[in-house]
């Protein structure tokens, strides 16, 4: 007997029977892709690695751009929810569940997102150049420049007094790192010795940037007062702040670029195109469709043993 591996989403399910709609003429052994290779049939369709690729890519199991194996166990556990998920169309279909006017619509979303995808990787990303990755991430560099980071200890304390207890502990030639492991209330931080690691002025707390940030490297600074209690920091190290390497900013920067593609290309097509809205902003009382599911009534509040009488109407005065 089967076993579903994962449960199938209803948009991929749509899908399918879009797929499935589309090949119902006996199917094309043609490979989708240059150099793709057919790994299963299923009722004399084929399925293709890519499709296999297809599906994982959209359930976030590997990346657009990576490769995945196909005698990977990732890759089998793929194909076989893809052969589960064709079966399913094709028994909807035996049952005629896609005739349905309903149906009809469903499939014709896909349908266009499909095709919307299918233009954002063929105008949008055919547009992410090698040169467009570079302009952009040199861009970074520049800014990356002006950064700074610094590295800090924390001890943290609960009281003025504790914390200029901590002062006088230091001043007597005690180590910050000693002094954080015993009387920091930081549990995060004491035990490493306070240590925060390297971080930039702009993402620290408010009263930490400004004690911070015209102190030079093997100072002490504080107390001063913050939301967790009394801190005392000393500052271990400033550096200019490490910029990712080209290969690692890669997929953030094609990420951003691809969404600047499609705001583009919306903003064009909504230019060219008649877009009508047809709900007014204001439009309070507009009906579920009938494939809504039903809210029940909420039931009446028992009524009082004794009720009070209702008050009069307050009498209009003539016009």
């Amino acid at each position: 007997m089967r076993h579903f591996r994962h449960p199938l989403t209803l948009l991929a399910f749509a899908g399918l029977l879009v797929l499935a709609a589309c090949g119902r003429g006996g199917g094309d052994e043609r490979p989708p892709e240059p150099g793709d290779r057919a790994v299963a049939r299923v009722q004399n369709q084929t399925i293709w690695a890519s499709d296999v690729k297809r599906e994982a890519v959209a359930q976030g199991l590997v990346g657009e751009g990576e490769p995945l194996d196909v005698t990977s166990d990732l890759f089998r556990r793929v194909l076989d929810e893809v052969v589960d998920q064709k079966l399913l169309a094709r028994e909807a279909e035996r049952r005629g569940l896609d005739n349905s006017a309903l149906a009809q619509r469903r499939l014709e979303a896909t349908r266009e997102r499909i095709l919307g995808d299918m233009l954002v990787e063929n105008v949008v990303n055919g547009a992410i150049s090698d040169q467009a990755v570079q302009t952009l991430y040199q861009e970074q560099l520049r800014l990356a420049r002006t950064s700074e980071e610094i590295r800090v200890r924390l001890i943290l304390s609960r009281t003025r007094q504790e914390a200029d207890a901590v002062i006088g502990i230091l001043g007597q030639g005690a180590t910050f790192e000693a002094v954080a492991q015993e009387r920091s209330i930081d549990e995060a931080t004491r035990y490493s010795g306070g240590d925060l690691g390297y971080s930039t002025i702009d993402v620290m707390p408010q009263a930490y940037a400004n004690a911070l940030r015209d102190a030079p490297a093997g100072t002490t600074v504080g107390p001063f007062q913050t939301e967790g209690g009394w801190a005392v920091l000393r500052v271990e190290d400033r550096r200019r702040e490490s910029p990712p390497t080209l290969e690692q900013a890669r997929p953030q920067i094609v990420r951003y670029l691809t969404y600047e593609g499609v705001r583009q290309l919306l903003e064009e097509l909504r230019g060219k195109a008649e877009v009508e809205v047809l709900l007014a902003a204001d439009d309070r009382q507009a009906q579920e469709p009938a494939s809504a599911p039903a809210v029940a009534a909420p039931a009446p509040a028992a009524a009082p043993a004794t009720q009070p009488a209702a008050p009069a109407p307050a009498s209009k005065a003539a016009p």
